[in-house]
């Protein structure tokens, strides 16, 4: 399914959907977000009735539930412009998945369905395709090398990955390397992750190879969901390596607040 067209984002305020996993377990990337949008001169709102998009229940077939969630979605991004999350998965459950899940004679829910999916943006892709800004104008308070894991959702559901690319190569102090395999699964793919745990283990321990003979100090990318599966992994090989958010990376380069 194609993906709908969308307007360009600029000039209008930003409705965070932060995701379940970042606001439960990951609250800093959240704020990291925030941060990053505030410092390029975005107003960015929080919807307070946020949940989840419903992607756990539509992966595992419940598509009655899955509609019943991403109606509550409506209801609480009912009055937001443009949406901006720190997830490509979860990005591409609003642009990909939610009009699939509504047919054209629900009339109001399918239009519904429809323009979220128009003025949704995963965070890197809203910065430099829907912004148009590659350089911050940022700098890290230390060299340091990173390498790029492309996750599954983001790189083939939404075509991203050079977003994240560009950002970090115009971030000061801060050397792009190479992952080997950058484009492969981590193995986590949510209940993937559990129904196949042994083949989600092996590809996870290819993953940690790959991450341990990679010359960059940290892994990047833009799914929590794929940096805890990896961290994990790292964190059981007793590994010095970890993988971080894109936004928790930039972040490290905004000026520093006076105490």
């Amino acid at each position: 399914m194609a993906l709908p067209e969308r307007e360009s984002p600029i000039g209008k305020p930003v409705s965070l959907f932060v995701t379940c996993i970042v606001d439960m377990i990951y609250p800093g990337t959240g704020m990291s977000v925030v941060d990053i949008l505030e410092h390029v001169g975005v107003t960015v709102d929080f919807p307070p009735a946020q949940t989840c998009c419903g992607q756990p229940a539509f992966n595992s077939g419940y598509r009655a539930e899955a509609r019943a969630v991403a109606q509550h979605f409506f209801r609480a991004f009912q009055d937001a412009a443009v949406i901006v999350t720190p997830s490509g998965s979860c990005a591409t459950m609003l642009r990909h998945e939610y009009p699939a899940l509504f047919r054209p004679e629900e009339g109001a829910l399918y239009k519904e369905a429809q323009r979220i999916a128009a003025i949704t943006w995963e965070f890197s892709e809203f910065l430099v395709e829907g912004l148009g800004i590659v350089n911050l104008e940022l700098q890290l308070p230390q060299r340091e090398s990173f390498a790029l894991h492309d996750a599954c959702h983001g790189l083939r559901g939404l075509g991203l990955g050079g977003a994240a690319r560009a950002l970090l190569t115009q971030l000061g102090n801060a050397d792009l390397q190479e992952l080997n395999e950058c484009e492969v699964c981590c193995g986590f793919g949510g209940l993937f992750s559990i129904k196949m745990a042994e083949i989600s283990n092996a590809m996870l321990q290819n993953k940690v190879l790959n991450i341990e003979t990679c010359p960059a100090d940290t892994i990047v990318t833009g799914d929590v969901s794929c940096l805890t599966q990896m961290n994990g992994g790292l964190s059981r090989q007793k590994s010095a390596k970890r993988v971080k958010h894109l936004a928790d990376v930039l972040a490290q380069g905004l000026p520093r607040r006076a105490p």
